[in-house]
């Protein structure tokens, strides 16, 4: 078998109402009714990497210990939704805690340049918002 692209992604929910207000309201992905309770947008760009990460590392970035908190369900998954800059990633934190969503890691660059937060979906997903500068074909240190 030879995968060409991620044909798609997203959430099974529990709470529709719950998780259209956070993907929907608090990171803009426009949704809409495909068939009923069935939300989807066909228009998002696709995926830029595909990874398997070690729950310690995922660990590491949001809390800097390798050890998964015990208070937290561990997440079974993670995505990523890079925006137009390092300001935006900022931006955004300000905006998801302004909203009431509890901040995981706050905004921070890596050593290898990409600038990152992290928080839980309502089903529990590990989403960064984030600015990888060598995925934006317009950025100066872009490959």
């Amino acid at each position: 078998m030879q995968i060409s692209f991620v044909a798609g992604f997203g959430p099974i929910v529990r709470d529709v109402e719950s998780s259209r207000s956070f993907w929907g309201g608090a990171l803009g992905i426009e949704l809409e009714e495909a068939a009923p309770n069935y939300w989807t947008n066909d228009s998002l760009e696709g995926v830029k990497a595909f990874a398997l990460w070690p729950l310690s590392q995922a660990a590491e970035a949001c809390f800097g210990v390798a050890q998964w908190p015990d208070e937290l369900a561990a997440p079974q998954a993670w995505a990523e939704f890079d925006v137009a800059s390092p300001g935006a990633v900022e931006e955004a934190v300000q905006e998801l805690e302004a909203a009431g969503h509890r901040l995981l890691s706050g905004t921070r660059e890596e050593p290898w340049g990409q600038t990152t937060s992290h928080l839980l979906s309502p089903e529990g997903l590990l989403i960064g918002v984030t600015y990888t500068p060598w995925m934006h074909k317009d950025a100066p240190d872009a490959n």
